[in-house]
């Protein structure tokens, strides 16, 4: 098999598990009694996110060889995944989960050996194509979009997939017994995992690099602390400073758009219950990740333009269209537009923040603190920032929504129209203080 193909499959497997349950394992808490707690199960990705990639890259730099140490990630992340589906069903359907705290601890110990596999498969692909003379910046990019389908497979095949009294089915119907509403989910995320675990020893190997006249690291340095020099750098600190209070929103739709949209099946309106778009959340928030895949193919023309603070700014304020467009929508004609726009400007609030973000770092730093700067990068946005960002969303939603059981589902009801808006409020606010605040080089654009 071509080995360009081989590696899209990689990509397609690693994103896939992650699709099964990012953005609908929400309406699964709900059921299981946890949905107080929501907030802090996607928190919990930004936590081990400070620290477990990148002690897993040191081990993988000396110790073990990248495409090996990703099998025995994955065979550990999927492990404790197919452990919480094995709780849920010993709960059985509809009932809550009897050892929540059992429960929070497998699924932290799951993300935990998870979220390093998204930068070991980076590095196996890189040092795959880079042995067998490919080219890791025209090569790389079409199979890491292969991440992205895979990901948008699974999130509808897991909207779809139904069990019901022993029987499978595919629909689009609503039906309480959906994969996107049940301990299901973390089956198809926990058996993806562990075909992951198999296929990755078919790859090449990926053969550690000695380098015993390189001077050792620091644990400072090792860990990219000593990027934190940049803070000396009014510019620099600034840039920082925003990167956490945006990446505040990061998480906020992954955790509550899916309880959002189903809560409108708990509606007294019989139209607005029995709606495509609120039977099938998954589905329709998987468009996210369409728009993801195009947005990313602007941003070059759109920093050579306008540069670095213009393109920050657009992602900034499409941050506030994507909580608005949720605040004033519905599932039903013509409401769900706004759903449908809300999820398509979300490509330009995640791609044009996160990529550009890491383009102007990369230009600004000094060569030796280049790697740490990019680590620095997202520890504030992927782990400080979303961390706080989420469980602060989670405090608010739980002030003015609450779970309100309906037939066989449970639903999140409330005033989400003021969540959204203070979500909305809170990015216009960061968004006009970074043009005010925010200075750029000139060699960065206009």
């Amino acid at each position: 098999m071509n080995l360009k193909i081989r590696l899209s499959i990689l990509t397609f497997l690693e994103f896939g598990v992650w699709g099964a349950y990012l953005t609908c394992m929400g309406n699964y808490l709900g059921v299981a009694g946890m949905g107080a707690e929501i907030s802090w199960f996607y928190a919990i990705q930004g936590i081990v996110s400070i620290f477990m990639p990148t002690l897993i890259g040191i081990v993988a730099d000396k110790w073990v060889q990248p495409q090996r140490l990703l099998g025995l990630c994955h065979l550990l992340a999927g492990g404790f995944m197919l452990s919480l589906w094995f709780i849920g069903m010993n709960a059985g359907f509809g009932h809550e989960v009897p050892n929540k705290s059992v429960f929070i601890a497998l699924y932290t110990l799951s993300v935990a050996f998870y979220m390093p596999t998204l930068a070991l498969t980076n590095t196996t692909a890189f040092t795959i194509l880079k042995n067998h003379g490919g080219d890791t910046v025209t090569d790389f990019p079409p199979i890491r979009s292969c991440g992205t389908v895979g990901f948008i497979i699974v999130m509808w095949f897991v909207n779809c997939a139904t069990w019901d009294n022993g029987t499978f089915s595919m629909t689009f119907a609503q039906n309480a017994h959906k994969f996107q509403y049940t301990y299901n989910q973390f089956l198809v995320s926990g058996l993806l995992s562990l075909v992951m675990f198999f296929y990755v020893f078919s790859l090449p190997q990926c053969r550690i690099v000695k380098q015993a006249s390189v001077q050792e690291k620091t644990l400072t340095q090792m860990l990219g602390l000593d990027a934190f020099c940049l803070f000396k750098d009014r510019r620099m600190a600034l840039f920082f400073i925003f990167s956490a209070l945006l990446g505040m929103s990061l998480q906020v739709t992954n955790s509550f758009a899916g309880p959002f949209i189903s809560s409108f099946q708990g509606s007294a309106d019989p139209l607005i219950a029995s709606s495509f778009a609120a039977s099938n959340a998954t589905l329709l928030t998987s468009i996210s990740q369409v728009s993801e895949a195009f947005c990313i193919l602007l941003i070059p023309f759109f920093m050579k333009r306008y540069g670095i603070k213009s393109v920050m700014i657009i992602a900034m304020f499409a941050w506030v269209l994507r909580f608005g467009f949720f605040g004033i929508g519905n599932p039903t004609m013509p409401g769900v537009l706004f759903f449908i726009l809300s999820c398509i400007v979300y490509g330009v609030a995640f791609d044009f923040f996160n990529v550009s973000g890491g383009i102007f770092v990369d230009r600004e730093c000094d060569p030796s603190v280049k790697a740490s700067a990019q680590g620095l990068f997202m520890l504030m946005t992927n782990g400080i920032g979303a961390t706080v960002g989420t469980l602060s969303a989670g405090a608010v939603v739980n002030h003015f929504c609450s779970w309100t059981q309906k037939g066989e589902a449970s639903y999140l009801m409330g005033d989400w129209r003021s969540c959204w808006f203070i979500f909305a409020g809170f990015a216009l606010v960061v968004c006009i203080a970074f043009a005010l605040a925010f200075r750029p080089a000139r060699h960065n654009g206009k």
